[in-house]
Formats: C-alpha cells, sequence, structure tokens
C-alpha cells in the first residue's frame, strides 16, 4: 500500500476544527472501549462523525479545566482510532507507553499554534518520535529505519534553510499509513460511531 500526503489534503478542508488541534492515534488490537479503559475512562456516550466530538471536546476541557481529556474511540479494521480534538493525551508518555502494551500504537498531534509531534511505538518502546514541522531532528530507539519512507510521504528532509514546510501534516497522516495499513478517508471520520469517554490526564 503506497501512501503520500497528497492523498490527506482532504483534512484541512473537510474538517477544518480538527485540523486547528487534534491528536490522533490508532492502536493495533484493542476495541474502542478497550482503549478508553487503558487510558482511565469510561464510555459516557456515543456521536457519529467526527465534527460532532468538537462541541463535547470542548465542553470537557471547560468542566475539567485540562485535569481530564475528551477521548472518542471507534474501530477501523483490527486498530481503533482515537481522536482528541484539542487533544494531547496521545504525545504523553505516561499515557502512550502503557497504551502500546504488547501491540504498536502510532500517534499524531498539531495544534493551533503549529506545535506538532509524531510517535511510533512497539510494546512500550519508542521506536521514532519527532516534529512534522522539523523531520530532521528525530529521536527513538530507531530514528533513522524509515528515513526513505518518510521522504516517498513528502517530507523534506533537506536542511531547514532549504526545506519546505508544506503539506508535513499530511505526512504524518501518510506515515501513519504506511505503520498501520490503515487509511483514513473523509467519509470514514464522517460516518463513523465513537464511543467517548474523559481520561485522565497524568501528571495534573
Amino acid at each position: 500500500m503506497s501512501a503520500a500526503a497528497s492523498d490527506y489534503t482532504w483534512f484541512a478542508d473537510r474538517f477544518p476544527g480538527l485540523m486547528e488541534a487534534y491528536c490522533l492515534t490508532l492502536v493495533n488490537g484493542l476495541t474502542p472501549s478497550g482503549l478508553l479503559d487503558r487510558l482511565g475512562a469510561r464510555e459516557e456516550c456515543r456521536v457519529t462523525g467526527a465534527e460532532e466530538l468538537l462541541e463535547p471536546a470542548h465542553q470537557a476541557w471547560e468542566e475539567h479545566q485540562g485535569d481530564g481529556s475528551f477521548v472518542g474511540a471507534t474501530a477501523v479494521g483490527d486498530w481503533t482510532l482515537a481522536v482528541e480534538p484539542n487533544g494531547y493525551l496521545g504525545t504523553l508518555d505516561e499515557a502512550i507507553v502503557p497504551l502500546s502494551k504488547g501491540t504498536r500504537l502510532v500517534s499524531h498531534f498539531r495544534n493551533v499554534n503549529a506545535v506538532d509531534h509524531f510517535f511510533w511505538l512497539d510494546d512500550g518502546e519508542l521506536r521514532l518520535h519527532f516534529e512534522p514541522l522539523f523531520p530532521t531532528a528525530r529521536d527513538g530507539s530507531d530514528p533513522d529505519s524509515l528515513v526513505e519512507v518518510m521522504r516517498q510521504v513528502g517530507f523534506d528532509l533537506r536542511e531547514e534553510d532549504d526545506a519546505s514546510y508544506e503539506l508535513h501534516t499530511e505526512a504524518a497522516f501518510a506515515l501513519a499509513e504506511y505503520l498501520t495499513a490503515v487509511r483514513l478517508t473523509p467519509e470514514f471520520l464522517e460516518t463513523a460511531t465513537y464511543v467517548c469517554g474523559i481520561a485522565p490526564v497524568p501528571g495534573r
């Protein structure tokens, strides 16, 4: 399965609210309820369509003052996709290390200030982390094995003075697809039913 940043240009157009600030996490082998359980959340509601996650997510932020993060989880093949509008659990070691135990986890995040992160973990081990805006600075136990793949999906790995910063968020989607074989589509995000809960934010 080939993947490219150009395959995901629809995200900004179809989901502008999520594009502004989101965290998407894919975990293999867990059900949506199982994922919420690992995060310490209980099911509170179900909604259909990713855009319908925005309002309850913002309400949860106001109600919990950052101590709890709203998560909507839905099955996609053998994986579960967790969507956090304006959330960041998928970037926290305290959350993603236990969430990835015995399986693979891939997450990517972007906030309103264009701060972004990409994570790949296998069985609690951080294999790769980098900021999609600055893909030449990578860490983890295996930071260089995907360099050619990163180029192919659309990351510009030239020195920063020469690099292009176009479609770096879309390239994060494409790299996640490469690692999971899950191709997200606007139709899937718009029609999926999400099991939703409030997960405690570690350290808060």
